[in-house]
């Protein structure tokens, strides 16, 4: 890794809360808190961000928005990210085939129209930086509402910026998927 956790001793008070919520959920303080936490102010603002984006009552469908967070994930080579997104998706009963042909989407018969148009939006927003295309806009609005359109992005924009900053800084996997081949997009890497 290019930067360092520091001792959970040497963090704001604040900060350990949320790690200690971390160990509470994962069985382990996650590394990228641990580097996001060298920043105290921004990593509590992100937390709350996660928090808003992943709650109960988000009108976006648990499966769907995890399905989203690891095709990012897989998109910007987040090891870590498609380690615990994975494990999310197998927490919350998709079948192993379809989370093995995330990667391949487009050919799969796995996907509903609904996860087909939030994909396609997800790859156009990471891969383009945020071009758009009007057949996918139109392809979006036959399934979502304005306000799940917004929530849709901010989830798209949180996990590009979360899988980038792990990604930049070689945070590797923890070992929460159970099925650790979740193949990285390969058509940025020349593959």
């Amino acid at each position: 890794m290019l930067v360092s956790p520091k001792p959970i001793s040497a963090y704001p008070w604040f900060i350990r809360l949320f790690f200690w919520k971390q160990k509470r959920t994962y069985g382990k303080v996650l590394e990228p808190g641990m580097l996001w936490g060298r920043s105290p102010w921004v990593f509590a603002s992100l937390a709350l961000l996660y928090g808003a984006l992943n709650r109960r009552g988000s009108p976006l469908d648990p499966v769907l928005r995890s399905l989203v967070t690891v095709r990012v994930s897989q998109i910007n080579h987040c090891a870590f990210c498609v380690d615990i997104n994975g494990a999310t998706l197998e927490k919350r009963g998709v079948s192993e085939a379809k989370i093995q042909a995330l990667h391949r989407w487009q050919e799969s018969d796995h996907f509903t129209p609904v996860e087909r148009a939030a994909l396609r939006y997800a790859e156009a927003v990471t891969y383009t930086d945020g071009d758009v295309t009007a057949d996918i806009g139109a392809e979006l609005q036959e399934h979502f509402n304005e306000d799940e359109i917004t929530e849709l992005t901010g989830l798209v924009a949180f996990q590009n910026m979360s899988s980038k900053f792990n990604a930049a800084l070689d945070i590797p996997p923890q070992g929460f998927c159970h099925m650790p081949n979740l193949d990285v997009d390969q058509r940025n890497r020349g593959v």
